[in-house]
């Protein structure tokens, strides 16, 4: 396999498990990232109680399935609200993680 097919397998594997991971969301990308936004004003004026309950306010106020969401964070590396921020909001944003 020379260097150019080597690329193109990458490129192909890449766009194979962003899929997966679009698939595998409980919730749309829009509302996770409506929660890393809502993590993001709530910590800057509270500290994390490493605990899941800023997450599991917004999944109250926005009538979202809590057990579904909250068993993919952990899944995902979100055990409390700023694991959510640190661990799950780059895999939506970091090409290396799909």
């Amino acid at each position: 396999m020379n260097k150019q097919e080597k690329k193109l397998k990458l490129k192909e594997w890449k766009q194979e498990k962003k899929i997966e991971f679009e698939k595998s969301l409980p919730i749309s990308r829009e509302l996770f990232e409506r929660l890393f936004e809502y993590l993001d004003e709530k910590l800057d004026i509270e500290k994390c109680s490493h605990d899941l309950s800023l997450t599991v306010e917004f999944l109250i106020q926005n009538n979202l399935a809590q057990d579904a969401v909250i068993n993919w964070l952990k899944e995902n590396g979100g055990y409390c609200d700023c694991e959510v921020l640190y661990n799950v909001e780059e895999k939506f944003f970091d090409d290396a993680v799909l």
